[in-house]
């Protein structure tokens, strides 16, 4: 069965565009619904239970409303979070024991996209077979138990206390962060409430950016994917490092005190060095999109290096498939299956400060022997269903890129996972010659595109 509406991360479109509308929305609680009471282990006459929690868009409030009338109608309890993290809820879901999670959110996206995607019981994304058949469900008319038989809905007022003392359990105990300043960027997004608190708490002085949201500024301008202005925060206000978080807060970027910006494949070297130094870490999983200098800088560790789809649920399954605990993605996704079930900025976040603060180094020094190789990504808009596979112009761009390469770099292209883009990808050797070759690729994809069109 071909997917119609999950892709990697959820559902994922423009609001009041199918399929984010709300009777989609009340139909997909009404589908999940009715999936998670046929699940064998739920005993007869029990009510399975969700957690809701969203972002700060204001489209939330529509979508949350509709979801819980839909698995009120199939007969599951609902409890409300409110704003929190993604992975907040994915605690939360294993925490309290319920059936599943439900976080509506377009992680990076700007406020005019939303999303929704499910967590398991154990605080996993959902298998394959599950979303199929809650797909399978949506084209079933959809009904609703009698009035005894209908879920009930709730919030839980301490949802961000809990969350907030999982995140710092995650901090070794003999470690605090008195004395550092941070800025902190927030992104306008599901942890501005929270992480504030969780950085505070351990000692930091804190600047915050993009702390104030209004339901229109989610990811605007500010967060992981805007890193220019927590670089500018922690350079006018003289700060030792700046955190920025995605919408969502499952991402994090790091910017240290002269300004340099580190992201994902830099983050995951720094823990993963510091727990190859502790004796802890067999090998790391990292993505197509990581950088070739991060494999052979994880080689010299003597650690293993292995690649994944891009996607955080591919670098999960491979790291389950693996037996390690340590992955993650260029973008700042970056998974401590040691600490958390799925990838989580602030936690990610927690582990690199803890590195710097074990060996008194800073994030240069802790990066000091990783040499990237340059990189050039360019997005290059397409239309849904472009079979840019079969494009002999493409293919004949990529193999003349492969031959000016000359075996010492990468061409990569995919299609992205949430918007309707063509990611064009460059690595190799020499920065002009790298963004030469991306432009010219991207350039032959556009024609390519525009001519089936």
């Amino acid at each position: 069965m071909s997917r119609r509406y999950f892709g990697t991360d959820g559902i994922r479109g423009c609001v009041g565009e199918a399929p984010i509308t709300p009777d989609f929305c009340l139909r997909l609680g009404y589908a999940a619904g009715k999936t998670l009471i046929a699940d064998e282990r739920m005993r007869p006459g029990e009510h399975p239970a969700v957690i809701i929690g969203k972002d700060t868009r204001i489209s939330g409030y529509m979508l949350e409303s509709t979801l819980e009338a839909g698995f009120s109608a199939a007969g599951v309890d609902v409890y409300l979070a409110g704003p929190l993290p993604t992975p907040a809820i994915a605690y939360l879901t294993r925490a309290l024991r319920l059936q599943a999670g439900v976080v509506i959110s377009a992680s990076h996206n700007p406020f005019q996209d939303n999303g929704i995607k499910f967590f398991s019981a154990r605080g996993t994304k959902l298998p394959d077979a599950v979303e199929h058949e809650i797909e399978g469900r949506l084209d079933e008319p959809m009904g609703c138990e009698p009035s005894a038989s209908l879920g009930k809905a709730q919030r839980i007022d301490d949802a961000r206390g809990r969350y907030v003392e999982f995140c710092k359990s995650s901090f070794p105990n003999e470690l605090d962060l008195r004395g550092l300043k941070i800025a902190l960027d927030c992104a306008n997004g599901a942890a501005y409430m929270v992480a504030p608190k969780v950085f505070h708490e351990l000692g930091a002085e804190l600047v915050l950016v993009g702390a104030e949201p209004n339901g229109l500024n989610i990811n605007d301008g500010v967060g992981a994917t805007a890193p220019q202005s927590v670089r500018k925060a922690v350079l006018d206000s003289g700060a030792d490092l700046g955190i920025a978080l995605d919408g969502d807060g499952d991402r994090i970027v790091m910017v240290d005190a002269d300004g340099e910006i580190y992201d994902g494949d830099k983050l995951l070297y720094v823990i993963a060095k510091a727990s190859r130094l502790a004796g802890r870490a067999d090998g790391i999983v990292g993505t197509l999109m990581s950088n070739l200098g991060l494999e052979h800088a994880i080689l010299r560790l003597g650690l293993q290096f292995t690649r994944a789809k891009v996607g955080d649920r591919y670098v999960l399954e491979l790291m389950h498939e693996k037996g390690w605990t340590l992955g993650g993605e260029n973008s700042g996704h970056i998974i401590c299956l040691d600490k958390h079930t799925t990838g989580d900025g602030i936690i990610a976040g927690l582990q690199v400060l803890a590195a710097l603060r074990q060996h008194n180094v800073t994030l240069k020094e802790m990066c000091g022997d990783l040499v990237f190789y340059p990189q050039k990504l360019v997005n290059v808009p397409i239309k849904a269903g472009f079979d840019w596979l079969s494009s002999a112009s493409i293919q004949a761009a990529v193999d003349a890129a492969n031959i000016e390469l000359e075996g010492s770099g990468r061409v990569l292209l995919r299609p992205s996972g949430t918007e309707p883009l063509l990611r064009v990808m460059v690595e190799g050797e020499g920065e002009d010659r790298v963004t030469r070759i991306a432009s010219t690729l991207a350039e032959a994809v556009r024609s390519a595109a525009a001519t089936t069109t």
